[in-house]
This record gives C-alpha cells, sequence and structure tokens, in this order.
C-alpha cells in the first residue's frame, strides 16, 4: 500500500511541476505582432481628365496697334480743326493746307506756356519765309483773358477760342500745353507735351519743313 501511495504522490509532484514550467514558459514568451495591414497597391488608381490636366488660360487676342493709336496723331491726317480767332475772324486748319503748321493747345494759367510763348514768337518770325505757320489755342477761356495774355507776352501768332473743349478733346489734347507738328499735306508728323525747350521744337519743325535746318 505504502508503494501505491508514493507513486500517486510523485505523478501529483510531476504534473505539478510541469504545470509550474509550462506557466512559466507561457509567462515570459514575447507577444505575437500584430497581423500586418495588407500592401498597399504600387499602381494608384487613375485619376480623371479633370484631376490631372493642367488648365491653360483663355488667351484674348491683342490687335495690331493701328493709325488711331499712334501718339499724338503722328502719321495720321490732322483731325479738323475750325475755331473763333482772338481779335475776330475764325481758323480753320483746312485752309493752311500746303503749308507747315505749328499747333498749340495752351492756356494762361499754364507757367510752362508762359516759358514757351517766347520760343514760339522766335521760331514763326525764323521760318515764316518757309511757310511757316504757329497757331496757339486757348482751352476753355474767355476771350478777354487770352488776349491780355498775347499782348503781355508780344505774341505774333493767331491766337483761337476754344470754348467749350471740344477741339481739344478731338485732338485727345488732354494735358496743357501740348505741340503739334503738322506737314503740308496736312498729316501729322510730330508732338510733345509741353514744358519743351528749343531743342525739341526744333526737332518737331525739321520734321514738317524738310530739307529746311532749323537751329534751336
Amino acid at each position: 500500500m505504502w508503494a501505491r501511495l508514493s507513486i500517486v504522490a510523485g505523478l501529483v509532484v510531476g504534473i505539478a511541476v510541469a504545470g509550474f514550467v509550462f506557466g512559466g514558459i507561457l509567462a515570459f514568451a514575447p507577444d505575437p505582432p500584430p497581423p500586418s495591414a495588407p500592401p498597399a497597391s504600387s499602381t494608384a488608381p487613375s485619376a480623371g481628365p479633370s484631376a490631372t490636366a493642367t488648365a491653360v488660360p483663355s488667351v484674348t487676342p491683342v490687335p495690331s496697334p493701328s493709325a488711331a493709336d499712334a501718339p499724338f496723331h503722328v502719321g495720321e491726317p490732322a483731325p479738323p480743326l475750325s475755331v473763333p480767332q482772338v481779335g475776330g475772324g475764325t481758323i480753320d486748319l483746312a485752309n493752311l493746307r500746303g503749308k507747315p503748321v505749328w499747333l498749340n493747345f495752351m492756356a494762361t494759367w499754364c507757367p510752362a506756356c508762359q516759358d514757351e510763348f517766347p520760343l514760339m514768337n522766335a521760331f514763326a518770325a525764323r521760318y515764316a519765309a518757309n511757310g511757316l505757320v504757329v497757331i496757339a489755342v486757348d482751352v476753355r477761356e474767355e476771350e478777354g483773358a487770352v488776349a491780355a495774355f498775347a499782348e503781355g507776352l508780344g505774341a505774333t501768332f493767331p491766337l483761337g477760342l476754344d470754348l467749350d473743349g471740344s477741339a481739344a478733346d478731338a485732338w485727345d489734347a488732354i494735358a496743357l500745353p501740348v505741340h503739334f507738328w503738322i506737314d503740308a499735306d496736312g498729316v501729322v508728323r510730330d508732338g510733345a507735351l509741353g514744358g519743351i525747350g528749343p531743342d525739341v521744337m526744333a526737332t518737331g519743325l525739321e520734321s514738317i519743313m524738310p530739307g529746311v535746318d532749323v537751329t534751336p
């Protein structure tokens, strides 16, 4: 009987030891790695044309420059001009066809006009024999003020009156003073904003008097 009890005790002890060892193994074993995500496809889904195409902005064609875009109307037939003249009569550019004409839009309140008038006087006298006609047109002022201005500066050339500014508008004379040089055929050959000196004036005159050596 003691032999049987020894065998049973040994079995119990062996089972206990085996359970203890197995439990220790489980306790110290590393955790299994988490399941890996399925690999992403190496080929991305193709996007539609609207997602991949680069938008091209529409371009409005720019019209090529024409004579109407020329500054100071250079190269164009001179716009019409017919205005009352200070002291009586009318200044009509059409009646001056065949002569070189220097046209100046001005005003009495303009300091540059005061500086330019003596120079214009000198050129008008010097090249009168070449047919040169110099005209100044005052914009939006009364005749009395313009006449006093011309007399004070000793102007020897005719002055016109653009009482409502319509002549200046037709010539795009948006700043005063402004000069236009018109040849004998009635074509504008040069132009300049005011505040100019004798060199610019001489260049303008040479453009409408071919073959004439104009000195400043």
